[in-house]
Parts: C-alpha cells; structure tokens; sequence
C-alpha cells in the first residue's frame, strides 16, 4: 500500500472506531490509539483546548449530547501526510450540548476535516462545519424564510 492508502485506512478506521467506542463503553480511550500525545487541533470545538485532552473532553461532550450519534465518511482524498474528509455526523440531542438544554432532535451535521499523519498517528486537524445549520435544527436560531419566486415572468435586475 501507499503512504496515501494507509493515511485513508487510519482514517476511516478513525471514524469506525470513535462511533463503536461511543457504544462499546470505551469512550475517549479509544482516541489514544488514533490520535498522537503532541496532537494539535487548529480548530477546536468552543471551550475546549486544541489538545489531545481538549479532543478527549470534546469527544465526551458530544457523546453525552447525543450518545446514538456516528459518522458517514462521504468522500475521502489523500495527499502525502494530508487526508480530506467530507464527512456528516447524526444523532439526535438528548443531553445539553454547549448549554442548550435537550430537544429530543434529530441533528446532521456535515463538515470537512483535514488530518495529518505522522508515524501512523493523527498529529494534526483542521475542519470547518455547518455549527449554523445545528444551531437552526435545534431551534436556537431561526431559518431564515425563501420569498416565492416572482411569478410574473421577469427577473429583478
């Protein structure tokens, strides 16, 4: 296999085993065997340090908002140390997550994560996700309302 093969491998494992872990009982533990002590996170959730400790609580943080949550890894793309994810996440909210109290809702969240790889661990992550579109599917801000489209034939300069 490749360096890109394996990174992609590790990766998709990554996700698997994060999801089985939220399951099993293993909880953050299983972050150990994926991510590295040196870890940094360049964009960590709000309130947590960019560390592995920060990854660990984080983790823990989500899995009591949404204990039946897991990942859909929906495209992959490896570059030398570097892999892409376009990756969603599910569950639905039945503990507190960043203080907003319970709704029972059904939640997705799609995002991009960037991962690098060193010596078979993840030592570095970068990611950008829709924290909008959760936010509007618990309720705690509006979606904004389409107007119809005109029905007159013409379009507005």
């Amino acid at each position: 296999m490749t360096l890109e093969e394996d990174n992609k491998t590790l990766i998709q494992r990554y996700f698997q085993e994060v999801d089985a872990a939220a399951q099993d009982g293993r909880g953050a533990s299983v972050l150990d065997e994926f991510v590295a002590p040196n870890f940094v996170d360049h964009s960590p959730s709000p309130g947590f340090t960019p560390d592995l400790e920060g990854l660990k609580q984080a983790y823990e943080h989500f899995l009591a908002a949404s204990p039946d949550g897991y990942h859909i890894v929906e495209d992959m793309i490896a570059e030398g140390d570097k892999v892409m994810t376009r990756v969603s996440a599910s569950g639905t909210q039945t503990g507190e997550l960043f203080g907003i109290p319970p709704t029972g809702k059904q939640i997705r969240m799609t995002g991009i994560a960037v991962h690098r790889i060193a010596n078979g661990k993840i030592v570095e992550h970068w990611s950008e996700l829709d924290n909008l579109g959760v936010m509007q599917q618990l309720g705690v801000v509006p979606t904004p309302e389409v107007p119809p489209p005109e029905q007159s034939g013409t379009h507005p300069a």
